[in-house]
This record gives structure tokens, C-alpha cells and sequence, in this order.
């Protein structure tokens, strides 16, 4: 019985290990501060290693998680407003010198606008963009129609278009091709 145990153990802290910085990520461009995405990540954590079986046998143990997540994150906007707070969270290594500031500017910028988009855009938005799933994968992790991540996802895209603070990236990038 110990064993079992013990191996159930190392099999979760070896997913942990592997979906952490993913799962932070995520939470954060839903959350909009990281101190609450490494809360909301560790929270839909522990109540993936109470129903560790059951995640573990899922064809995709992170996308179980990614749900857990995206529930939790729901749970907490409707206990209370989310605060408004951006940090540069950087999801990889940044280059040395002048490029990485405007890297650092840029993603500052980003996280600025898509922090000012209402919760349910947001999560359109993250999900479909960041995480890239289809319509209808996005629809069954927000518990909502297809039509809605549509609308929601279209909205929160025009609000970004719109965003003061891209205006200039969108200026500045268009000629490397990085915008549509």
C-alpha cells in the first residue's frame, strides 16, 4: 500500500514538475497578477492530486488541469473583483540588451490591455490566442456555447485593437509582420 502510494506521488510530482511554468502562465493571463496565478495554479493543483486517478487515466492530464484552473479562476472573480495589477512575467529567456526592453516594453503593453478586458473575454481570448485551442474546446472548458467564445473571443480581440497601449506596438510591428 505504501508503494502505491509512493509511486502515485513521484507520478504527480513529475506532471507538476513538467506543467508548472505552463499552468502559471495561463493562470496569470487570466488572473492579471502573479502572486493570484500561482495561487489559482497551486489551488486547481491540489485538487488535481485529490482526484489524481482520475486525472492520471484522462487522455490529456493537463488539459483536466487547465479546467480545474479555468473553474477556479471563475470561482474567484465572482467572490470578488480582480484586481487590476500587471508584472512582467516573463514565459521564457529574454535576449540581452536593447531588444529585450522593447521585448519587456511590448509584452508590459499586452499584458496592460488584455488586463482591462472583462473576465469572460479574457478567457476567450487566453484560451483561444495563448493556450490555442478550437472554439469548441474553449466552449467546453468555459462551460458556455460555441457562439459565446465567438462573440466573447471577436469583442475581446476589437478591445485589444483598440487598446491605447498597443498603438504604438501594432505601429511598430506591422512592418515586421507580426500583426494581422
Amino acid at each position: 500500500m505504501g508503494s502505491r502510494k509512493a509511486a502515485r506521488d513521484e507520478e504527480f510530482r513529475r506532471f507538476v514538475d513538467a506543467v508548472w511554468p505552463r499552468l502559471v502562465r495561463t493562470a496569470y493571463l487570466l488572473a492579471g497578477d502573479r502572486h493570484t496565478a500561482e495561487d489559482l495554479a497551486q489551488q486547481s493543483l491540489e485538487r488535481a492530486y485529490v482526484a489524481w486517478g482520475r486525472v492520471a487515466q484522462a487522455d490529456d492530464p493537463y488539459a483536466y488541469v487547465r479546467r480545474i484552473l479555468v473553474n477556479e479562476q471563475a470561482r474567484r472573480h465572482r467572490r470578488k473583483a480582480p484586481e487590476r495589477l500587471v508584472d512582467a512575467v516573463p514565459d521564457r529567456a529574454e535576449p540581452a540588451g536593447p531588444e529585450r526592453l522593447d521585448r519587456l516594453d511590448d509584452r508590459a503593453s499586452l499584458l496592460a490591455a488584455l488586463a482591462q478586458l472583462p473576465p469572460r473575454q479574457r478567457q476567450s481570448v487566453v484560451l483561444r490566442y495563448w493556450e490555442d485551442l478550437s472554439e469548441t474546446q474553449a466552449a467546453a472548458l468555459m462551460g458556455c456555447s460555441v457562439g459565446t467564445v465567438k462573440s466573447q473571443a471577436s469583442k475581446g480581440l476589437a478591445k485589444l485593437r483598440n487598446a491605447a497601449a498597443l498603438h504604438g506596438l501594432a505601429a511598430t510591428t506591422a512592418g515586421e509582420g507580426r500583426v494581422r
